[in-house]
């Protein structure tokens, strides 16, 4: 083995953390028979040679070393070295991709490119492991042959032929999945797969099988599912549950919740026989070490390994040794997680299975929350936890109707489990208005457990808990006592300020501790951290009596994050209006010295407090001439604010209209209008940008909701019934999310609806 190894010139070669010289041994840890060596190595190859992806020379280099290891019988976790070749040589590049290349990513371009012609060009080996004896080894061929393969039609030829053959529950659910990934790369052969996932999904197959043939169709061809598959699926999910018995404590637990005695597992267990692991790619290999099902016994700790010394205190003295333990690697810290997630699941591959059904099911809102629906209902806790974990995915990324799905996430709330609570208090803390049908749920969570009104964390300040975050963020009064009691904290957590902001009036009592918590900050390094919490709430609460304590604070703002404090505390001061007159000397001096943003911001404030126009016209006018465009916005903003005091500046703003910033463009749009208001040429820009760029709408919303009712066949009101029409989330991404995303669409949705039918504002439209 590794023939040839060392006259590869490595030295000259880098991955992603310098020189690759390193390599030979990553290659050489692969292969040893110790499971530390080798996880070591594993976490090498993934986080520099073949790091978050990329392709290196060395990686290519890499290659032909990676199918020796895959083919040793003697070699041990060859299941990974499988899932990593799958990897490296897996990318693909399609047209859109290749026209966007520029010259910096040529060279990566070209070594996806090699790597993928290499793994494919060995991909012949996979059809021979996807019978090795090692169950690991077969649960990441079929995915390798699916991918990488020159001849589809083999690959599916040789995955049915397996499947009835195979005795691992899980390969066979790999096998499967294999299949839908073939139906994806190869389109033509999408009816075929199709035809035969049908087939599996309506015979007497395991449960599994079939929910996993059901999640490969609603991937690869969902116009084929069954038009009743929910309660299919429903009923498999019933016959997993029902394949092995529940722990004591679990089945009184389902009786008190169904009156009837029922069949579910919590427990580790089997579902056709065959030991359950994780599900394919979430942990390690079968056979390829411990199963996270066969994690800690509750009694673990107190256990003794067949290699541990039966009494550590008794043998030396009754002091503990001290033993030097290898850093972590990622891999391992991984598998750690996922065995901790999955341990004491009979099946904990049905929540990959359902992840997979849900994202074929795409659109379908009304199956897909039935289906969360049941799931939520379920005598299984499990099945509880995975589908609060759906709700909030469905909820984040598609406009529906979800008050019952909603009020069935707070119920779980008060579970005893603290997987499944933190779970719903998580998914509701993200839901902002969305979650008042959970409102009494949350309450009673937080009556019920002050110790969870805010997190300490091992680094950084302390935050709120989700529930009182959940809470407040619907305004509800009842979060007021936990929010008090944050207040006192040694340190402020450091999201209460935004929590107040959404109470209103009914957070007036916390104007006071906010008032003396701020007088107390020391105006070191530190002071942004401290006060900008503090500012923040008392911005939203209006907070005028305050005034002297935020004015403190922008004199002695030290030059550490100095500029982003007195931008916090001149916000502050400006939600004050006249209440903040104190301030006005201060807001004077600072505007001495046009073209800065700190001028910019104190004109804005001096505005709100004074109504003063002929003092910060000319100071708004010159930020508007600033180099940077986050300046040149707040100038813009800030002019809008005065209306048709600032009409002088109308030919700057419509000078901008044509800038090449999309974001700077809006906001002097929005300024034009609030000055003259006319909309002859602002509502072309605006409509022109929420086109261009999903994430300016709510922006450009807010401005067409305040211009009154849109005429029936004008641009605006074609674009906002576009809006409210539409089934997706505007701001919902593939593979990732912002905490304010559900918020965000959900305010969109309602000022679409305003600007459409709602108030009257200054001007005509055009």
């Amino acid at each position: 083995m590794f023939a040839g190894i060392d006259e590869v010139d490595w030295a000259s070669m880098e991955h992603a953390y310098g020189p690759a010289d390193d390599v030979p041994g990553l290659l050489r840890g692969l292969a040893s028979a110790d499971p530390a060596v080798r996880e070591s190595a594993l976490d090498g190859m993934y986080g520099a040679v073949h790091h978050q992806g990329d392709v290196y020379a060395c990686t290519l280099a890499c290659i032909p070393f990676l199918f020796e290891l895959a083919v040793d019988p003697d070699v041990q976790d060859r299941g990974s070295v499988v899932e990593l070749l799958t990897s490296i040589g897996g990318f693909d590049l399609d047209e859109d991709d290749e026209d966007e290349i520029d010259e910096d990513e040529i060279e990566g371009a070209a070594n996806y490119a090699m790597a993928a012609a290499a793994v494919t060009a060995g991909a012949g080996v996979f059809f021979e492991l996807i019978a090795d004896e090692d169950p690991g080894v077969r649960l990441a061929a079929p995915l390798a042959l699916a991918t990488l393969h020159r001849h589809p039609v083999r690959v599916l030829a040789l995955l049915r032929e397996r499947l009835p053959v195979e005795a691992d529950e899980e390969v066979r659910l790999a096998l499967v999945e294999a299949a839908g990934r073939v139906a994806l790369r190869h389109r033509p052969l999408a009816g075929r797969v199709a035809e035969w996932l049908s087939l599996l999904a309506a015979q007497a197959y395991a449960p599994g099988l079939r929910l996993a043939a059901l999640a490969q169709l609603a991937r690869c061809a969902p116009d084929v599912l069954p038009g009743d598959v929910v309660p299919v699926v429903s009923g498999l999910l019933g016959e997993l549950r029902s394949t092995t018995g529940m722990p004591p404590d679990a089945r009184a637990e389902a009786e008190a919740r169904t009156g009837a005695e029922a069949g579910t597992d919590t427990g580790a267990g089997a579902v056709t026989g065959v030991e359950a692991g994780p599900p394919p790619g979430a942990g390690p290999s079968p056979g390829a070490g411990p199963s996270p099902d066969a994690g800690p016994s509750p009694d673990a700790e107190s256990e003794t390994t067949p290699d541990s010394e039966p009494d550590a205190e008794s043998c030396t003295g009754g002091k503990t040794p001290v033993v030097e333990q290898a850093p972590p690697t990622l891999v391992g810290q991984f598998r750690a997680l996922s065995a901790e997630e999955y341990v004491g699941r009979s099946a904990p591959w049905t929540a990959d299975l359902l992840r997979t059904l849900h994202v074929g099911l795409d659109d379908r809102v009304n199956d897909r929350t039935a289906l969360l629906t049941d799931q939520l209902r379920s005598p299984d806790r499990w099945q509880r936890i995975d589908a609060v974990r759906m709700s909030g995915g469905l909820i984040r990324a598609w406009r529906g109707s979800y008050d019952g799905l909603v009020r069935l996430v707070g119920e779980q709330l008060a579970d005893p489990e603290p997987r499944l609570s933190d779970a719903a208090s998580h998914v509701l803390e993200e839901l902002f208005g969305l979650a008042a049908p959970a409102a009494d749920a949350l309450a009673a969570r937080l009556a019920a457990d002050p110790g969870a009104w805010v997190k300490e964390w091992a680094s950084g300040p302390p935050g709120l808990g989700s529930t009182v975050k959940a809470l407040a963020r619907l305004g509800d009064a009842r979060a007021v006592p936990a929010l008090a009691a944050a207040l006192e904290q040694p340190e402020v957590p450091h999201d209460v300020g935004y929590a107040i902001g959404h109470l209103g009036a009914a957070a007036a009592p916390l104007a006071e501790a906010l008032r003396r918590r701020l007088g107390e900050v020391g105006l070191d390094e530190g002071a942004y951290d401290r006060a900008s919490p503090l500012l923040s709430g008392l911005t939203g609460l209006r907070a005028g009596e305050a005034a002297p304590e935020v004015l403190r604070v922008l004199r002695g703002a030290p030059e550490y994050r100095g500029e982003w404090l007195r931008t916090a505390a001149l916000r502050a001061l400006g939600s004050f209006g006249p209440a903040a007159d104190c301030a006005v000397p201060e807001l004077r001096a600072l505007i001495r010295r046009p073209g800065t943003v700190a001028a910019t911001e104190a004109a804005d404030a001096l505005w709100a407090v004074a109504g003063d126009a002929d003092a910060v016209l000319p100071v708004l006018i010159e930020g508007l001439r600033t180099e940077h465009v986050h300046d040149r916005r707040t100038a813009a903003a800030a002019l809008g604010r005065l209306g048709p005091h600032a009409l002088v500046v109308a030919p700057r703003l419509r000078a901008l209209l044509e800038h090449d910033e999309l974001w700077l463009r809006v906001d002097a749009a929005i300024a034009l209008w609030e000055v003259s208001g006319r909309t002859e040429e602002t509502v072309p820009v605006l409509l022109a940008a929420w086109e261009k760029n999903r994430h300016v709408r709510v922006r450009v919303a807010e401005c067409l909701a305040r211009m009154g009712p849109a005429g029936a066949g004008s641009g605006a009101a074609h674009v906002l019934r576009a809006e409210l029409v539409s089934v997706r989330r505007h701001n919902a991404m593939d593979g990732g999310y912002g905490s304010h995303d559900t918020y965000e669409d959900e305010r969109l949705l309602a000022l679409c609806r305003q600007a459409l039918h709602g108030k009257t504002g200054r001007g005509t439209r055009a």
